[in-house]
């Protein structure tokens, strides 16, 4: 790698490290600040929150706007050695635009490498820390009594297995009016469980039915019915599974979110793509990255008139379109109304050609 690959990576690096930090003791400051009442009613010290609530957080924000934030930096260093002439004394010492351009590529490839693989793995796990502490601490009124209350559950587990519970409570993790089916490939049923209560027992992830009775129905023998106050019966469902959370999508790493989306989609889900659009938006993200560290560089490597000021608010005015474009798009997409693959990466595409556009038009001036 020769000095000047070095140098623009160092440029590239150091500039989103110093925004990053800067971004986030101010925004860190804000929301403690809007929270500080929730907190002191929840009895939590600050302390705790920073260690219980805030390293998640952090992974979360800094993931949901870090293609912006790259985008910004790149714009802000380029525009400084722009200002300073070292693109002109760069390019006419006989090295091209193209070759000037690589080692922004690859410290964009870098970071959305590191992107690519925090999204579908580390991400989900991080949110489930977080959403466990909002929900605990921070959820109120109808939002939180919504969240507590009880809501009847019918569902078809596989081909030949159906469940349907009464009265189901996700905070408790138990339910009132069990009744579960199975039936042959003739439709015939084999099996049947009925219980007054239903309780999870995670110590072997078991569910627990009270007053139950259970029913085999055996061809060509008289059918088999047990009845007892309690049986422990391991099924395929999982209490998150049986009544999901709205933000069930975003806890899952992306092999288990395939499979939710698949099960989800058997039973006959009535809106399957908010669960796809968490799932592209994965990997439509980090090349976010590439396209707008290109867009970044093309725009602040020619001089202008007013210097970075101008290249930081034309830089800002695209940022804030991506992000309403692509908020929008999760939105229509969300109300069924919209592909959810075309809605996470439409804006990948139309900046992309832009960032294209100009690219070439700077390396050919």
């Amino acid at each position: 790698m020769k000095i000047l690959d070095v140098y623009i990576l160092k440029k590239f690096f150091s500039t989103i490290v110093f925004i990053l930090v800067l971004l986030l003791l101010i925004f860190l400051v804000l929301d403690i600040n809007e929270k500080y009442n929730q907190y002191s009613d929840a009895k939590l010290s600050i302390f705790k929150v920073l260690y219980l609530f805030y390293p998640y957080f952090v992974i979360w924000a800094v993931n949901s706007f870090f293609s912006i934030i790259v985008f910004v930096s790149v714009i802000l260093f380029t525009s400084r050695i722009t200002n300073q002439t070292e693109i002109v004394a760069i390019i006419s010492g006989g090295i091209s635009f193209f070759r000037f351009s690589v080692p922004y590529l690859i410290g964009a490839v870098i970071i959305a490498s590191i992107t690519l693989s925090v999204n579908h793995f580390i991400l989900p796990w991080s949110n489930i820390k977080k959403n466990q502490f909002e929900t605990k601490y921070l959820l109120k009124g109808e939002k939180k009594i919504e969240y507590e209350s009880s809501k009847p559950i019918a569902s078809q587990l596989s081909p030949n297995e159906y469940l349907f519970v009464s009265s189901y409570n996700r905070i408790s993790k138990s339910g009132s009016g069990f009744h579960y089916m199975k039936v042959d490939n003739k439709n015939n049923l084999v099996h049947e469980i009925t219980a007054n209560e239903l309780v999870w027992n995670s110590t072997d992830s078991s569910y627990v039915l009270k007053n139950y009775y259970e029913k085999f129905v055996r061809a060509k023998k008289p059918d088999s019915l047990l009845h007892g106050y309690e049986l422990a019966q391991k099924f395929k469902f999982t209490p998150d599974e049986l009544l999901p959370e709205s933000y069930v999508a975003e806890t899952m790493n992306s092999i288990e979110l395939k499979k939710f989306i698949k099960n989800e989609e058997f039973k006959g889900s009535g809106n399957t793509n908010k669960y796809y659009a968490e799932l592209y938006k994965r990997t439509s993200l980090p090349f976010a990255v590439l396209i707008l560290t290109v867009l970044g560089l093309s725009l602040s490597s020619t001089k202008k008139r007013g210097g970075i000021g101008v290249n930081l608010f034309i830089g800002l005015v695209l940022a804030f379109a991506f992000i309403f474009s692509f908020n929008a798009l999760l939105t229509l997409t969300e109300k069924g109304t919209f592909s959810p693959l075309l809605a996470v990466w439409l804006p990948n595409i139309v900046f992309g050609i832009v960032a294209l556009y100009l690219y070439l038009k700077r390396a050919y001036q």
